[in-house]
Order: structure tokens, then sequence, then C-alpha cells
């Protein structure tokens, strides 16, 4: 019966998919609707999937069809090269034209170690204690995801020129994360 649900549900985060890819093409004044309208449809499979399938099984089997549909997208764009050619060798980028403040440096170090690891942390143990699923299970996916978290959130914000952009998003998610867990442990 799980298989007939998850093929039921395909469509969705299939068409996802699409819109991500789409939104990934180019900038149009259509990427923001698509990158939440993709996003969105596999919230949808995602939420549909877990009465219909129930809460462990569902999800999974949803990341799976997606990650397999997004895997297919991947595969359309490969481009096969000549190994022999060379390849004409381009200059480093540029460091960002902005002019070099200390305190920016300061801050900057700040962000991307201590408040990016809050973060990391915040998302590990709101996996750990609020996604459904044995608590096992939940504990090792939780602890798996923080030093992968941590080393994203490091080098976004070390390569985003907007300090207060990165700021935002890490103490936002940092304080959603550690809030849901707080309230869901308290309950």
């Amino acid at each position: 019966m799980t298989a007939l649900w998850a093929l039921v549900l395909t469509p969705l985060p299939v068409a996802g998919a699409t819109l991500l890819k789409r939104a990934w093409e180019g900038p149009s004044p259509r990427r923001p609707w698509l990158i939440l309208g993709g996003w969105g449809l596999m919230a949808v499979a995602i939420a549909a999937s877990v009465p219909l399938m129930g809460s462990a099984r569902g999800p999974a089997a949803i990341l799976a069809l997606a990650s397999t549909a997004v895997l297919a997208f991947v595969a359309t764009g490969v481009e096969r090269r000549n190994a022999r050619k060379k390849v004409a060798r381009e200059l480093a980028p540029e460091p960002s034209d902005r002019r070099r403040v200390a305190w920016r440096g300061w801050l900057r170090g700040f962000l991307a170690g201590p408040l990016a690891g809050v973060a990391a942390l915040g998302c590990g143990l709101a996996v750990a204690i609020c996604a459904p699923g044995q608590v096992q299970t939940r504990m090792v996916i939780g602890g798996l995801i923080v030093p992968f978290l941590w080393a994203g959130g490091m080098a976004w914000t070390l390569s985003d020129d907007r300090i207060l952009r990165a700021f935002a998003v890490l103490a936002g998610v940092a304080s959603l994360t550690l809030g849901a867990a707080f309230l869901k442990g308290a309950l």
C-alpha cells in the first residue's frame, strides 16, 4: 500500500524539482515564485505522505523520490569533454571590492564560527527532539547533520558580502530551531 501512495504522490516532488530547476537556469522576475513553488510542492508532498504512509515511511519515500528526480535533472546536464584538450587557465576570482575594515573581519569570524555553530546545533537538536520516528534514529541523524550544517554556514558566511543578511539568517535559524527544541522538550 505504501508503494501505491508513493506512486500517487510522485508528481508533487517531480513538479517541485522541475520548478527549482527552472529557477536555477537564470535570473528572471519569476525566479522567487519558482523557488517558493518548488519548495512548497516538496513540503506539500511530505505533509501529504505522513497520514497516507506513516510518519517514518512517508517523508523518507517522498525525499527518495525527490532526490531521484533531481538526480535525473543533474544527469541530463552532463557534458562530455575531451580530457586531453587543455583548458584555458583563468585567474583566481577577485576578492570583494569592499574596503577592508577590522571590525568587519572580526564580525565575519564570529558569524562563521560560533553563530554558525549554534545555528547548526539548533538544527541538530530540533531534528533529534521534534522529528518523527524512533528516538535513536532522530539522535543519530541530528548528530550527523550538525558538522555539515556548520561547514555550510561557515562557507556561506565567509563568501557572502552582506554581513547583516548572514547575521539575520544565522540568528533566525538558531532562534527558531532552539526555540522549537525547547518548546517540544518542555511539553
